[in-house]
């Protein structure tokens, strides 16, 4: 199985590590695993101020506090996962790349970092929900 994991580095993240590995058969050797983080762009007035090189730096290392602790978490578990980081709309741009990359499900928590929270589920999860054909597993 095709697996993506949605990341954000909240809590939220962290029990969605936690639920796949106590189990087996949604961690382990026999699936490959592409762990994902989106970053918000910064507004369009932030971006020319400081410049292409400087807007895609802050992004890639925002992206590498987030992917580092998640890929060291799945590799003690014997999984090595492919990363993959896009700035966008974090809702839409998750369930486009679960669609466009031939997943077979896509495992994300509940809530995230988000400043706009509903009361059931976050609202990127209600995006992805609303926008990706995938099947989606959200580990509250």
């Amino acid at each position: 199985m095709n697996i993506l994991l949605a990341v954000d580095g909240s809590a939220y993240t962290k029990k969605m590590l936690a639920y796949l590995a106590t189990h087996e058969e949604l961690l382990g050797g026999t699936h490959t695993y592409t762990v994902l983080t989106v970053q918000a762009p910064l507004p369009a007035r932030a971006r020319a101020a400081l410049g292409k090189e400087v807007v895609d730096t802050y992004h890639a290392e925002e992206a590498e506090k987030i992917l580092a602790p998640v890929c060291k978490f799945l590799g003690r578990h014997g999984v090595d996962a492919k990363r993959n980081v896009k700035v966008g709309a974090v809702g839409e741009t998750i369930a486009k790349v679960a669609d466009t990359g031939k997943f077979d499900l896509l495992v994300m928590g509940s809530h995230g970092h988000g400043a706009i929270a509903t009361l059931v589920m976050g609202s990127v999860t209600t995006q992805v929900l609303a926008h990706s054909k995938v099947p989606l597993l959200i580990v509250r």
